[in-house]
């Protein structure tokens, strides 16, 4: 999975840098339609990815301030 997330970065980076070369010596409106593609690329695809990368196996109950973290929380600063 990892691998994956690594070459799904770098074809979004690659089409964002696309976009912007075509911006700059060939078309503007091309140029930024491929920079639009390539954000939604990361937004669509990438992301929802890369977050259920991170996420899996975690425990989501540890991360929220539930009434028994805040107790913890302000034990530790005693």
């Amino acid at each position: 999975m990892k691998y994956i997330l690594r070459i799904l970065f770098f074809v979004m980076l690659g089409i964002i840098l696309r976009g912007y070369y075509v911006k700059e010596l060939v078309d503007y409106k091309d140029g930024e339609k491929i920079i639009g593609l390539g954000v939604l690329f990361g937004a669509f695809v990438y992301l929802p990815i890369f977050l259920y990368h991170r996420w899996k196996n975690k425990n989501i109950s540890d991360y929220m301030l539930t009434d028994d973290n805040m107790r913890k929380m302000t034990n530790k600063k005693k």
